[in-house]
């Protein structure tokens, strides 16, 4: 009965910090325009996202439940999109990052899509973006070796019928690591 009854008040407290910052982003209007200090938060998170709302609050000279409310409502917002953890790929094996651009032969909806939907099925393609220019497409490829990057470029990419030509470049090295965005 008493644990139940616990329950039921922190179900009740996590209502009021959702109630609280919803109304925060209400009152900031739906397209968030971020103040200092949510730049600072969003920098600090993107530094070490797993960060208690007492440490974030901390670093910022804020209350905890202040910090708590910021963060919940740049997440409903989308401004915060998600979290993850930044693993590094000679650990797992994959001794191979390239960048492969890809042209298509035809500019047709449903081959575009074909294209992306093999390539989210692609294992090793871990990001795709579109381009303007020559190439339609530019993936980030992290394979175990050039065995593997060849493999998935002439067995996986090159058979595939929307692909009209492919120029990769292998990584040598990777001065500078994936930042965060400017804020």
């Amino acid at each position: 009965m008493l644990r139940s009854a616990v329950a039921g008040i922190i179900q009740w407290l996590c209502g009021i910090e959702s109630a609280l910052a919803a109304a925060e982003l209400e009152n900031r209007g739906v397209d968030v325009a971020l103040d200092d200090t949510d730049r600072r938060l969003v920098a600090v998170l993107q530094r070490d996202a797993r960060l208690s709302n007492q440490e974030l609050g901390d670093a910022l000279h804020l209350s905890a439940s202040q910090a708590g409310r910021r963060r919940q409502a740049l997440q409903a917002a989308g401004v915060i999109s998600g979290y993850r953890a930044n693993l590094d790929p000679a650990h797992l094996g994959l001794t191979v990052q390239a960048f492969v651009q890809v042209e298509l032969a035809s500019h047709s909806r449903s081959i575009a899509d074909d294209f992306l939907r093999h390539c989210d099925q692609l294992r090793d393609v871990v990001s795709v973006w579109t381009l303007t220019g020559e190439s339609d497409y530019l993936l980030r490829v992290y394979c175990e070796d050039l065995k593997g990057l060849n493999r998935l470029l002439q067995h996986e990419l090159l058979r595939h019928e929307a692909v009209l030509r492919l120029h990769s470049q292998v990584v040598l090295d990777q001065v500078k690591a994936d930042a965060g965005l400017p804020v």
